[in-house]
């Protein structure tokens, strides 16, 4: 079931929240080139899972997680003060595997077009079996 037309406003604020404060705040050496992709809450607008994707290896994804898990009571806080709400969500941090799904998308593309490629190359070659293969052959009776 989708969420609610509340639910959903407070999770595209928080989106944009976190991304502000990203942006401006927090100013830790391990935070890498981060991208907040979606936030989505519970229904009783108690907890928020925050999804982002970062540019680099594993090693700048890495230390970019410790440093969000560092930096969460200043994003709530954040957070709470925008939304003005009688509750603050708990705030989950969960890396988007979007990046991976996009390249394993373009591997299949890859493939597919390099299949293409053979399809085309035996089909220069190949000649019909008949002059009109669409035309029923001709009988002629004596």
């Amino acid at each position: 079931m989708g969420q609610s037309h509340r639910a959903q406003k407070v999770s595209d604020r928080i989106k944009v929240v976190v991304a502000q404060v990203l942006e401006t705040k927090i100013k830790d050496p391990r935070l890498g080139f981060v991208t907040v992709t979606d936030a989505r809450v519970t229904g009783d607008l108690q907890s928020a899972s925050i999804f982002y994707t970062v540019l680099g290896d594993e090693d700048a994804r890495s230390a970019t997680a410790a440093a969000l898990e560092s930096a969460k009571g200043v994003i709530r806080s954040a957070v709470g003060r925008d939304l003005q709400t009688r509750i603050t969500p708990s705030i989950e941090f969960i890396e988007d595997g979007l990046p991976e799904s996009a390249q394993a998308m373009d591997s299949l593309l890859d493939r597919v077009h390099a299949l293409d490629a053979e399809v085309a190359k035996l089909r220069m070659g190949a000649k019909p079996t008949a002059e009109d293969p669409y035309k029923a052959p001709r009988i002629i009776e004596n």
